[in-house]
C-alpha cells in the first residue's frame, strides 16, 4: 500500500515534495557544486585533413576541365561556330566545377562530423 495521497482526495492537485532541511540550511557563501574536481577533455580538431582538402580542390579543377571539354567537343558535334563552341565549353565547364564543388563540400563536411564524434577515450 502507498503513502501517497490519491489524487481524488486531493482534488486532482499534485502537492509537492517535501524539501530536504538540509538545503534550508545553507547560507549564500556555500557554493554546490557536483562537479567541482570535473575537467572536461579537450575537443580533439575535426577539420579534414590537408590532404583532403587539396584532393577536393583539384577535383573541383578538374571536373571544371573535363565539363568543358565535353561542352566544346558536344557543341563542335552539332556544328556550332568555334565562338559559339567557346560559350558552350565556358558554360559546361562553370556547371561541371560547381556540382564537383557541391560533392567535394558534402564530402568535407561529413569527414568533419565524422572526426568530431569520437569517445573521448578512443585512442586513434
Amino acid at each position: 500500500m502507498t503513502t501517497e495521497p490519491d489524487r481524488a482526495e486531493t482534488g486532482g492537485r499534485v502537492e509537492p515534495l517535501p524539501t530536504d532541511s538540509n538545503l534550508d540550511n545553507l547560507s549564500s557563501s556555500d557554493e554546490v557544486l557536483p562537479y567541482a574536481g570535473f575537467t572536461a577533455p579537450t575537443p580533439l580538431p575535426s577539420a579534414p585533413p590537408t590532404i583532403a582538402r587539396w584532393l577536393a580542390f583539384g577535383s573541383i579543377l578538374l571536373g571544371g576541365l573535363l565539363g568543358g571539354l565535353i561542352g566544346f567537343g558536344t557543341s563542335d558535334l552539332l556544328g556550332f561556330p568555334r565562338w559559339g563552341s567557346s560559350l558552350i565549353a565556358i558554360a559546361f565547364a562553370i556547371g561541371g566545377a560547381i556540382g564537383v564543388g557541391i560533392v567535394a563540400q558534402l564530402t568535407l563536411r561529413a569527414m568533419n562530423e565524422w572526426n568530431a564524434v569520437q569517445h573521448p577515450e578512443d585512442q586513434r
